[in-house]
């Protein structure tokens, strides 16, 4: 018989869970995966397109109705899990529905952070998240009204350039002196800041916000210096936390995210935790890649196998607002580093290598992000790259049977 998994969230890392154990395991379990937003698993990477309104809603699902009906997987959307009782081995659903289970997983993915800024809860005052928040935003954008997204990131980014798109007039707001900060140098940052720009993003540096004003709705955004920013919309998009609500209410261990080891299981061996949600050796990933990496490793390990998830080499390669940015290792040249660039600021375009002692130990490409995997792979070999030094910026046509 069947040993029922039940999934708990239904994103990218358990789509990616099922699309693994249905090759490795199929039969071994009987699935259910469960999940609060009552529509099929979508990629969220692409909601900035989808506000944009460069793609429709069907060209952002992973997979389709038939995919799960032909892996007898049980999918209950619409319907959020309230309660894990670990002794009893079952989950409990809003609805009051009491499912069994052999083994959990938790793919309960992240929460948007919004910190406690006076005037948060007036109408207008939105996160960036899901399909609801895009079609919500979407309405103010195609109407031309003000916008002020905070927070120049990734999320902040995407937001401001799919609102941009869609026909806002957006002001960008960001805490420092540069965008994305943990992924760019400050040459890359400031070439991105000026493509922003150009697209017709107004874009404010090292501005502080204090809170909302506005009686009825939102009206605009207040900094710390005082200025106020008219705004019909605010978007706050600085960054997301690990959902952890579930797993600390059934008492498992939670730092940051739910602490799992090198098999992704939990302090409970019954239970598991993947994506945006776990953390790993005091580390929480908010990307795709390492939630497919460790969706790959408990695959193999429901199905019997040997695996062990070492980590990932945090890598962004993506367009931002429009724009090709690619980001591995270490971007600022330390103590005992090198750096080889390129630059052509009238074509924007910006290609950096951090070497140190022959290797590749990091890379930023701005504008032109072609041969990023080549870049990554050299990173992630530790090779000896002496030989093809002065070739790096020209990319993989250039280096290859040349390196040592």
């Amino acid at each position: 018989m069947a040993e029922p998994l039940i999934i708990v969230g239904k994103g990218m890392a358990a789509t990616r869970l099922v699309d693994e154990l249905s090759q490795r395991a199929l039969g071994r379990y009987s699935i259910a995966v469960i999940g609060a937003e009552g529509r099929l698993a979508y990629n969220r990477v692409l909601l900035s397109p989808l506000l944009a309104g460069e793609i429709g809603e069907p060209d952002i699902e992973l997979k389709p109705a038939a995919w799960w009906q032909a892996r007898g997987v049980s999918t209950l959307y619409g319907r959020a899990v309230s309660m894990v009782d670990r002794a009893a081995r079952t989950v409990t659903l809003e609805d009051g529905l009491t499912l069994p289970y052999g083994k959990l997983v938790l793919a309960t993915g992240s929460k948007p952070l919004k910190p406690p800024f006076p005037g948060g809860e007036l109408p207008g005052v939105a996160t960036f998240r899901d399909t609801a928040d895009v079609e919500a935003m979407r309405s103010f954008a195609e109407r031309g009204a003000r916008i002020v997204v905070i927070g120049g990131g990734l999320l902040g980014l995407e937001a401001a350039y799919g609102l941009a798109r869609a026909g806002g007039h957006v002001t960008l707001l960001h805490l420092v002196d540069r965008l994305m900060e943990r992924q760019l140098d400050a040459e890359g940052a400031a070439l991105l800041a000026s493509a922003i720009t150009a697209r017709g993003i107004a874009v404010r540096l090292n501005s502080a916000t204090k809170g909302f004003v506005g009686t009825d709705t939102v009206e605009g955004v207040e900094l710390q210096d005082g200025t106020i920013i008219p705004a019909d919309l605010v978007v706050i998009a600085i960054g997301v936390r690990p959902n952890t609500d579930l797993a600390r209410a059934a008492g498992l261990a939670v730092n940051r995210g739910i602490v799992v080891d090198d098999g992704m299981a939990s302090d409970d061996d019954s239970i598991f935790a993947i994506g945006e949600c776990a953390e790993h050796r005091g580390s929480v990933y908010g990307l795709v890649e390492p939630a497919y990496e460790q969706a790959r490793v408990l695959a193999a390990r429901l199905a019997g196998k040997s695996a062990a998830y070492a980590g990932s080499l945090l890598a962004t390669n993506l367009k931002v607002s429009g724009v090709g940015v690619f980001s591995a290792g270490e971007f600022e040249a330390g103590e005992g580093a090198e750096t080889v660039v390129l630059r052509d600021r009238f074509a924007g375009i910006y290609r950096k290598f951090v070497l140190r002692e022959g290797r590749l130990v990091g890379c930023v490409l701005v504008g032109d992000t072609q041969g990023a995997l080549f870049y990554l792979g050299l990173i992630r070999s530790g090779q000896d790259i002496s030989a093809i030094r002065a070739d790096l910026p020209f990319g993989e046509p250039y280096c290859v049977g040349k390196a040592a």
